[in-house]
């Protein structure tokens, strides 16, 4: 095979990245005061060994998109892992039986296990998508910018800029090649207030469209190893 032919399939590979998703819903006995960011300091202080689980490395944090995504869907507290997430969790859950948090435990009384395959890759037509938890898209310097304009259009084009940034990093984590332009249009999308470490947070909720296929689940934005910025499909609702 020559190099040019072995270049093209490696594109085209790229260009159509199947991914592993393995969602992992759990019934709790007593599930009052379990928060997604309670389960994952629960999680992962049971199993400190697992990098993917809290992103820790000694005193260091990792930056990088996670693989293992704690949230609540619907009544149902649920971890999501993304392919080496997926396979770890596939691992560990048949140990998980608990969950400690400050000093009580909580036990786990049933789990009910969905794996799939995705496709993540940029798409011919728009697809549309709805916020299912809060999407944090501000940080300190976009939030000043966000708060000076004065008009929901400058507003919005700010957000849109900010999502194509959101999959372009999920994007680089994942090794995917984005090739062409990526295009949102935010449809119907408001504040909510929220907090992150008992931080008080603007939050968005809402529907956006993109050329780009997301898996449903996912988390983009800030802190979605805590659940925030799920997202589904909309025709999947």
């Amino acid at each position: 095979m020559s190099a040019i032919s072995w270049l093209n399939k490696l594109e085209i590979w790229v260009a159509e990245l199947q991914v592993k998703t393995l969602l992992v819903k759990f019934t709790l006995d007593t599930p009052t005061g379990v928060s997604p960011s309670k389960m994952r300091g629960a999680v992962a202080a049971q199993f400190e060994q697992y990098i993917l689980l809290h992103h820790h490395f000694g005193q260091l944090l990792l930056y990088r998109y996670p693989m293992i995504q704690y949230k609540f869907l619907g009544p149902s507290p649920t971890i999501v892992g993304i392919n080496e997430g997926a396979d770890l969790l596939h691992k560990i859950h048949y140990d998980l039986d608990r969950l400690t948090i400050r000093r009580e435990e909580i036990k786990i009384i049933g789990k009910n296990l969905i794996f799939r395959s995705d496709d993540y890759r940029l798409s011919s037509q728009p697809i549309s998508y709805s916020f299912l938890t809060p999407w944090l898209a501000l940080n300190e310097k976009n939030y000043e910018q966000y708060m000076k304009f004065g008009t929901w259009s400058e507003r919005k084009e700010l957000l849109e800029n900010i999502l194509i940034g959101n999959i372009l990093s999920v994007s680089k984590s994942l090794g995917y090649t984005v090739a062409e332009p990526i295009k949102v249009e935010i449809g119907k999308m408001h504040e909510v207030k929220t907090r992150l470490k008992d931080v008080p947070m603007i939050g968005f909720l809402g529907t956006f469209s993109v050329n780009f296929e997301i898996p449903d689940y996912w988390g983009i934005g800030k802190s979605v190893s805590r659940g925030f910025g799920t997202l589904i499909k909309c025709n999947s609702l």
